[in-house]
């Protein structure tokens, strides 16, 4: 029985489709997370614990859990289970991505200079560190800009500026969200810092892909039909196949293909975002996972038979080194959004998803929020609502179902109560 390594958080939404997929294939997956040491077992799932800033004691972790048997295959969910599958990857032998391009990818900045030091389109940018007097800063910096934390993902502490008083404003309000306790216990030096670069104009999209010894598949090309131009850049609507022609595809793929080279990936999935104008393909990030979320599932595949392959079976089969280049999205258009958090408070509950679910291309609408749990938006969040998925013959459709689905759903959240 081929034998893969699982590297989550344990919030992670993906495990259960990995374990499902790991199922039919007949694969033992066996699961590395963040739990606690302490505790035996606490989620039921045999996981190996591991802390990710911890990286030598981890590791140790997974060479004993080798020690019972030979592991065929590393993935990982998320942008920091990411670097510690390569390194567990590298320690066992078996293929993966090079730790030192993934922790360029997963630092913004790193990233950024490694783009520009290799003659890619690039925003001029800037460091400025955490604690820095911003005023000193202000005449290096071109509006309109944007103000990232190097780590976050999700688009989370990404705030638009147009002038110096914006800047400052956001400038405090990010700094406020890296001192919060959830992130400072991550204990990330990429959290000292943050990145200003100058806003791109044009058009998002984004790529899921395998790359197997350097070269890329693409399995998907998706347009972000809505807008993205600030203050804040909450993500909600994927839609594949792209209905750009086909020159602007290959463009974006071209550009891909070269950004991943120049960041040193090589083996494994990848996820990439882009912008579009007339001056270039400029790329936001490169994360050596697959997409996020519960976003996967607006994925399906065919190789040889009419049997649907989920995207976590794919990524489990190019693991144990097979053969993945033969497979193919689904026919018609596949859709999904990401249901935006309207305003701070506690989750209630969602009314008119039954009516939602009734659209016509409308596959699912599954709400991840739980009651009772308190909701924040971007920039602070962390989260969405959950998740409505929709298929059609056109992309064009299959948004327009999307929609309309969301504008049947009514979110109860209460207010946040002041504190006095």
């Amino acid at each position: 029985m081929p034998r893969v390594l699982l590297i989550a958080t344990t919030t992670g939404y993906q495990t259960r489709a990995f374990g499902e997929a790991a199922e039919y294939l007949g694969i033992d997956l066996v699961f590395a997370t963040d739990r606690c040491h302490q505790l035996d077992n606490p989620w039921r799932d045999n996981a190996v614990p591991v802390r990710f800033h911890d990286e030598p004691q981890s590791l140790a972790a997974i060479e004993d859990m080798a020690r019972e048997g030979p592991v065929d295959g590393v993935l990982a969910v998320g942008d920091r289970p990411a670097l510690f599958a390569a390194l567990a990857a590298a320690a066992l032998g078996v293929p993966g991505h090079p730790p030192g391009g993934v922790r360029v990818c997963g630092n913004k900045l790193d990233t950024r200079r490694r783009l520009a030091a290799a003659g890619l389109p690039c925003p001029p940018f800037l460091e400025l560190p955490v604690d820095a007097d911003l005023e000193g800063f202000l005449g290096d910096v071109a509006f309109p800009c944007v103000v990232k934390p190097l780590a976050l993902s999700g688009s989370r502490g990404v705030i638009r500026a147009d002038d110096p008083g914006e800047l400052r404003t956001a400038v405090s309000r990010v700094r406020r969200l890296l001192a919060r306790g959830e992130i400072r216990q991550r204990r990330d030096p990429s959290d000292a810092q943050l990145v200003v670069e100058s806003f791109i104009p044009g058009r998002e999209y984004a790529l899921e892909g395998v790359l197997k010894d350097g070269v890329l598949h693409v399995l998907a090309l998706f347009d972000k039909p809505d807008p993205l131009d600030g203050p804040f850049f909450e993500e909600t609507i994927y839609v594949t196949p792209s209905g750009e022609p086909d020159t602007q595809r290959d463009r974006i793929v071209e550009a891909v293909a070269e950004a991943i080279r120049v960041l040193g990936l090589h083996h494994g999935p990848v996820h990439a975002e882009c912008r579009v104008n007339e001056r270039g393909v400029y790329l936001l990030e490169v994360a050596a996972r697959p997409i996020g979320g519960l976003c996967a599932r607006a994925l399906g595949f065919r190789g040889h038979g009419d049997r649907v392959v989920s995207l976590e079976e794919l990524l489990l089969r190019h693991a144990i080194g097979e053969p993945v280049h033969g497979y193919r999205l689904e026919p018609g258009a596949s859709a999904v959004m990401m249901i935006p958090i309207p305003r701070a408070g506690t989750y209630r509950r969602v009314e008119g998803v039954s009516a939602a679910r009734a659209v016509p291309g409308v596959v699912d609408v599954v709400v991840t929020a739980k009651p009772d749990q308190r909701l924040e938006p971007l920039p602070e969040g962390a989260s969405y609502l959950g998740f409505i998925f929709t298929r059609a013959a056109e992309s064009g459709d299959a948004v327009r179902a999307l929609r309309q689905a969301h504008d049947r759903l009514h979110v109860v959240i209460d207010p946040p109560i002041p504190v006095v």
